[in-house]
């Protein structure tokens, strides 16, 4: 008969351990481009006000009369080592109550020669008798140069005018005035003295009636 052949096989009596997992943790922003982040260490920055600005602002004292610039020409010069060029400014200056000046200014720097015309408009302010309503008591025509201006009531229609009369006129603060200009020219400058020009001619007729 044939001898069955007996297999042992062997069991392992030692306890079964799984192996560790691995974690992968993703890099901070830091540690990607090299650089620490301070945004949550780090307090606001304050900042600071400069004290020279703030002096400077309060010294500033605002002038009561505006003033519009009229004409811009810059003026040639022929001298012996060539040319210079300097800048020739008109300007009409006003505090909108009734007074207005025309001013002129030159200079090679465009704001020293606005810095002369102000104070050249100053000089020669003027102050122009008006009625309660800003206008004026009745119609006045002069002449400067080749200009010849007509200046008349008309109320409650505002300021009609053109060129550089309406400026002249905002500035003193009129209102319901017409303004006509019976000349060619085209000269703004001179158009502007024309209307300073009848403006006086307000304060003589009231002179003349009073006497």
């Amino acid at each position: 008969m044939p001898t069955e052949e007996k297999t042992e096989v062997e069991v392992s009596t030692a306890p079964v351990v799984d192996a560790p997992s691995e974690v992968v943790v993703a890099p901070s922003s830091g540690a990607v481009t090299g650089k620490k982040d301070f945004s949550q260490t780090r307090p606001p920055r304050e900042r600071k006000k400069n004290p020279r600005r703030s002096s400077r602002k309060d010294t500033r004292v605002r002038s009561e009369f505006d003033h519009k610039t009229v004409s811009v020409r810059r003026v040639t010069r022929v001298v012996a080592g060539g040319r210079r060029f300097s800048f020739s400014i008109t300007l009409v200056a006003g505090n909108r109550k009734g007074m207005v000046g025309v001013g002129q200014g030159k200079s090679s720097d465009t704001p020293v020669a606005i810095d002369k015309a102000v104070r050249d408009a100053k000089k020669n302010m003027i102050t122009v008798k008006t009625t309660k309503g800003m206008s004026i008591a009745h119609e006045v025509h002069a002449k400067y140069g080749s200009c010849r201006v007509l200046i008349m009531p008309a109320p409650g229609r505002g300021i009609l005018a053109g060129s550089s009369s309406r400026t002249v006129l905002e500035l003193a603060g009129l209102s319901s005035v017409n303004a006509k200009i019976l000349s060619g020219s085209k000269n703004r400058a001179n158009i502007a003295k024309a209307t300073i020009k009848a403006l006086e001619e307000l304060a003589k007729t009231g002179e003349r009636r009073s006497k």
